[in-house]
């Protein structure tokens, strides 16, 4: 009888930790492509705002993103995005240090970005989703390109400033970026993550804002000679808006223009030219996003799963 007992005991034992081994093998995966969208604001940073230099606040737009990531390596992922995302400026909440204010300039630009990235993980993702970790901090960087349409309201209409070269100059409608940033995951169950990050874009363009030379004292006879010829009058409206240039009717003076030798204040200065107070542009993105890891049975397992039936499986 105490031998059967035994028996008994370890019988049950056995057929205890095979029937929980075989419920818990089908979390045992590691899948190595995840899925995820992510939005947030956005903030620019150029001739029309510095944060770092004044203290001039906040101006927050917005951002909408959806990426695809692969793992390949114990602590590494590759990441592709592509985002939409909105940024703007104005004179108006420039500190008055910053000179910006009597230039009477804004902008606004949607644009699209697609980039290539590589994520690296404080903690190893390279394992059983059941097994990651629940925060994993990381740091990204990468290279990509955006479009580049900056508009400006004027006259209680929004005006496409890149055909009109407003600096006499054609810039080009894509730049390229290089993102980079800090990020934190919280595992929310072995199929999902929550995740916040900070992603700022370093640029090789002057030009998201329209905005770039210290004045317009390079090529002002062209913008007046534009305008008194009525070819492209809106050139030289665009590029002078000060209102100690302009007429009692809001038309640009051009005599005024002309004896100032193109003294009209633009922008610190063109980078390329190695100006002292000139650097490019650039935009910085503050994301929440859900992170969603694919495998052969989420849908049975997860998403069409009975409620009153399910197991929370972290």
């Amino acid at each position: 009888m105490h031998k059967f007992f035994l028996f008994a005991v370890f019988f049950l034992l056995f057929l205890s930790t095979e029937i929980l081994a075989q419920s818990m093998y089908r979390f045992r995966f590691e899948e190595p492509w995840s899925f995820s969208l992510q939005a947030g604001p956005s903030q620019y940073f150029g001739d029309l705002y510095a944060l770092w230099q004044y203290s001039e606040g906040i101006q927050p737009d917005y951002n909408a993103a959806m990426s695809a990531r692969y793992t390949f390596g114990t602590n590494l992922k590759a990441r592709v995005d592509l985002t939409y995302y909105q940024i703007s400026g104005q004179d108006v909440k420039a500190d008055p240090r910053s000179g910006r204010i009597p230039r009477d300039l804004n902008f606004r630009s949607r644009n699209w970005e697609a980039a290539f990235l590589v994520e690296y993980y404080y903690k190893p993702v390279k394992v059983y989703n059941i097994t990651r970790e629940f925060i994993n901090p990381y740091v990204f960087f990468g290279v990509g390109a955006s479009t580049n349409n900056p508009r400006t309201l004027y006259r209680e209409n929004w005006v496409d400033l890149r055909p009109l070269r407003t600096e006499n100059e054609l810039y080009a409608n894509r730049v390229m970026v290089f993102p980079m940033g800090l990020g934190l995951k919280y595992k929310v169950n072995v199929y999902m993550d929550f995740f916040i990050e900070g992603n700022y874009r370093f640029t090789l363009s002057d030009y998201l804002d329209d905005i770039s030379t210290y004045n317009i004292s390079g090529y002002y006879e062209e913008l007046i000679a534009d305008y008194v010829s009525g070819e492209n009058p809106d050139r030289l409206r665009l590029s002078v808006r000060q209102p100690r240039y302009l007429l009692p009717n809001g038309e640009p003076n051009v005599e005024l223009i002309r004896n100032s030798r193109g003294a009209p204040r633009r922008g610190s200065g063109d980078p390329r030219l190695d100006e002292p107070e000139a650097r490019y542009d650039g935009y910085f993105t503050l994301n929440f996003g859900a992170e969603i890891y694919f495998s052969q049975d989420i849908w049975d397992n997860w998403i069409f799963r009975h409620r009153g039936r399910g197991f929370r499986f972290w």
